[in-house]
């Protein structure tokens, strides 16, 4: 995979950019631009050479329709803001690839940045088409001289602007999928052990694979979030209201049988924070995880998992962590979440925050980024690629 140092001098060159600034926004305030910091280093790179540096990205779903609602111009100021003490302007384009993004293209000068409007407004960024994409990707790639992806939360993705565009122009990986690439591999490859995985979030559907595929390399696998329920539901155990998965009862009692088999620990909690409503305010009790009441449901890992699970933590090498533990954003359900996070912090080894909800949930619990070894920024591309999966997006960039 080429580097930004393998692309030689780009000074006066237009350098095309996939960044992933997908975060957070309600109205035009940004609730985490942790995304947006994680791409300062490679464009700062970049414009410091002297390129002239082109951005596209995406913001939420708008389905290939200009939607006002998932306009990057808020994203383009904060941008901004963070690059400004660098002496870097940078410039905002209303549209994908038409006219004012070609102005813009044509006004940019050495060292500036421009951020092209959200991607996704371009019906053939997602299509299955390849010729649809093609097409798209034509257009960006008329835009630049070269490629750089640097958006590791679509490298997963096949899609104009992240796969299509890389076989258009000379191409190489930007600095942070170079980061995520050599953490995973990590991870996957050559863990220093004990090496633990903490999952959590909603439904174990999500997570399948992975589990699958982690059976074979983890030493323990810490259970917590909403899919503890079906895995206590697969052990005989009651689990009231709480969420719960059906249709996956025999896969689940199938891992804990192969898990058994592998000398892989499965550690569920042994206590559950549990309410009669999903509600902040619902009062909240602690009941056994085997004895959950019929008319509750379990909205957290309770004060006794949660040392448990940081003890086990504790112990470990290598730590990924991928899900929260419970409803995070209440008050009432974030203990277990928490617990999780600060152990990471006291890990003597490398401490991995698999991106989406656990890097949102650690920033709004009051932790700094540096406090971790690393924190991913694609959840669904970081779990993808423990899954064993070939990574469009990185594929590509492994092309001449």
């Amino acid at each position: 995979m080429k580097t930004m140092e393998d692309l030689g001098d780009v000074a006066g060159l237009r350098v095309l950019v996939r960044s992933d600034l997908n975060v957070p926004i309600k109205g035009d305030e940004i609730g985490d631009d942790g995304r947006i910091r994680a791409s300062l280093p490679t464009l700062l790179t970049l414009a410091k050479a002297g390129a002239k540096v082109i951005v596209t990205a995406h913001l939420g779903r708008p389905k290939g329709t200009a939607n006002p609602e998932f306009t990057l111009a808020p994203v383009a100021r904060r941008l901004g803001e963070l690059l400004q003490p660098e002496g870097v302007t940078v410039r905002f384009a209303t549209d994908v690839t038409g006219e004012s993004a070609q102005e813009a293209v044509q006004e940019l000068d050495e060292g500036e940045v421009l951020l092209l409007e959200n991607v996704r407004y371009d019906p053939r960024e997602e299509s299955k088409d390849e010729a649809e994409r093609g097409a798209l990707a034509d257009e960006l790639a008329g835009l630049a001289d070269l490629f750089v992806s640097d958006g590791f939360g679509v490298v997963h993705r096949k899609q104009a602007s992240v796969y299509d565009v890389a076989r258009k122009l000379p191409h190489a990986a930007g600095g942070l999928v170079l980061a995520e690439v050599e953490v995973l591999k990590k991870l996957t490859e050559s863990p220093e052990r004990p090496y633990v995985v903490v999952l959590g979030g909603a439904k174990v559907s999500d997570k399948l694979a992975v589990i699958d595929n982690l059976l074979a390399k983890a030493d323990k696998l810490l259970i917590g979030g909403g899919m503890v329920f079906t895995f206590l539901k697969a052990q005989g155990h009651e689990v009231g209201k709480s969420l719960l998965e059906e249709d996956q009862l025999d896969t689940v009692k199938g891992y804990l049988d192969a898990a058994k088999a592998k000398g892989v620990e499965i550690v569920l909690p042994t206590d559950i924070v549990v309410a009669p409503e999903f509600k902040a305010d619902a009062p909240a009790t602690v009941v056994a995880a085997d004895a959950i009441p019929a008319d509750q449901l379990g909205l957290d890992i309770g004060p006794e998992s949660g040392q448990a699970f940081a003890a086990e933590i504790a112990a470990a090498k290598t730590v990924f962590w991928n899900g929260p533990m419970g409803v995070f954003e209440m008050a009432a359900f974030a203990g277990g979440t928490k617990a999780v996070a600060k152990a990471l912090t006291e890990v003597d080894g490398l401490s991995v925050v698999g991106g989406g909800d656990s890097a949102a949930a650690v920033r709004q619990l009051g932790f700094a980024d540096d406090q971790f070894g690393h924190i991913s920024t694609g959840g669904g591309a970081s779990l993808e690629y423990l899954e064993g999966k070939e990574l469009p997006g990185l594929a590509v960039l492994e092309e001449e």
